[in-house]
C-alpha cells in the first residue's frame, strides 16, 4: 500500500473531515495532550497578544488546545485539506482565529507572515513529504526567541504500546474508517504511528 502524500492525503483528509473529530475521540488523551504541547511553549497569558502559528490545523483540535491554553492569543491555523479547514472554522471561537487553506509548504503565497511568538504543529510532520523543509519554514516564521512545538508520537519500542495501538486500529478505527470509505486515511495514520 503506497504511503499517502501531498495532493493525495490532503484529498484523502478532505473526504474524512466529516467523521474525523467522531474517530479520533477513540484516543481518550488527544485532547488533554494537545493543551498541555501547547502549555508547554510557555507564552505568558497576559501582556500583548502572542501571534501564534498552527500548522497543520486540521479540524481545530490544534487550535482549540491554543485557544484554550492562550485565550488572548492572535491564532493563524493553516491547513493544505480544504474540508479539515472548514470543519475547523465552523467551530465556536471564543476569539476570532484566522484560517488559511495552503500547504504548510507554501505559507508565503497564501499571505501568511511572520514574525510568530509561536509555531505548533502538531501531527504534521508525519504527513509531509520533507519534514525538514518543514521546520525550517517553520522557523523562517519565528520571531527572534520564539518558540516551536512538534506534538508527534511513534510507537517504535515498546511491544505492549504498540499491541494496543494494533488492537484499537485493527479492531475498531480502520473497520469503520473502511465503511465510510476512508480506509486509505487511516491505514496511513495507522502506519505512520508503528513506523
Amino acid at each position: 500500500m503506497p504511503v499517502l502524500r501531498d495532493a493525495d492525503l490532503a484529498s484523502a483528509f478532505n473526504h474524512a473531515a466529516r467523521s474525523y473529530d467522531t474517530l479520533v475521540a477513540a484516543n481518550p488523551g488527544y485532547h488533554a495532550h494537545l493543551r498541555r504541547s501547547a502549555r508547554r511553549l510557555g507564552l505568558p497569558r497576559s501582556g500583548p497578544a502572542p501571534r501564534v502559528l498552527d500548522l497543520g490545523c486540521g479540524t481545530g483540535a490544534s487550535t482549540a488546545a491554543l485557544a484554550a491554553v492562550l485565550p488572548g492569543a492572535d491564532i493563524t491555523a493553516v491547513d493544505a485539506s480544504a474540508g479539515m479547514l472548514r470543519r475547523a472554522a465552523r467551530r465556536p471561537w471564543p476569539r476570532p482565529v484566522r484560517f488559511v487553506h495552503a500547504p504548510v509548504e507554501e505559507l508565503a503565497e497564501a499571505g501568511v507572515r511572520g514574525p510568530f511568538d509561536a509555531v505548533f504543529a502538531a501531527y504534521l510532520l508525519r504527513n509531509t513529504a520533507d519534514p525538514d523543509g518543514v521546520l525550517a519554514g517553520a522557523y523562517r516564521m519565528l520571531a527572534p526567541g520564539g518558540r516551536l512545538a512538534v506534538h508527534e508520537y511513534a510507537l517504535s519500542g515498546r511491544a505492549a504500546h504498540r499491541a494496543v495501538w494494533n488492537t484499537v486500529c485493527g479492531g475498531l478505527l480502520l473497520p469503520v474508517a473502511t465503511l465510510l470509505g476512508d480506509g486509505p486515511l487511516y491505514r496511513h495514520l495507522w502506519r505512520s504511528v508503528v513506523t
